[in-house]
């Protein structure tokens, strides 16, 4: 099992075109570096932001679970292991980032009802996506990218 995010970078519209230009060019290059970014802001979000992609700030742990806790975990920060499952892999003309760990999926989307009363209330702290910044980050890769490869060509 796997969790991951797809967003569609078409509505950058400037960017389709300015890669357009570039024909053939094999692009793989570009999706790695996106790739890269994607991971480091999504492990960002989970060690230091700790919010969604939205802005909205994580639930805290309930009293009865936060007592269980020691002083070095913070909400989505055990021992590590989800951070370090953060990954990315490229597929096509697609960068794909996410956890293969099982218990990814429920910190992304939360409980549901129709799962056993634990599992059932946790709440989503969503870490998969991108917030404008992040956005905004990964046009500006893509663009000093373009730059370099479209005063080559």
């Amino acid at each position: 099992m796997s969790i991951g995010v797809q967003y569609d970078l078409a509505s950058m519209a400037r960017l389709q075109e300015r890669i357009a230009k570039l024909g053939n060019l094999d692009r793989r290059s570009l999706l790695e570096q996106l790739a890269g970014v994607a991971e480091s802001q999504t492990r960002k979000r989970i060690n230091e932001e700790q919010q969604s992609p939205g802005g909205e700030p994580w639930q805290a742990w309930s009293a009865n679970y936060a007592a269980t806790r020691h002083g070095g975990q913070s909400l989505l920060q055990g021992e590590g292991d989800l951070v370090d499952s953060i990954t990315s892999e490229i597929e096509g003309d697609e960068a794909l980032i996410g956890s293969n760990l099982v218990y990814a999926a429920i910190h992304q989307h939360g409980g549901t009802p129709d799962m056993a009363p634990g599992p059932a209330g946790i709440p989503a702290r969503e870490y998969l996506g991108f917030s404008q910044d992040n956005l905004d980050e990964i046009e500006a890769v893509a663009d000093r990218w373009l730059d370099r490869h479209l005063e080559a060509a």
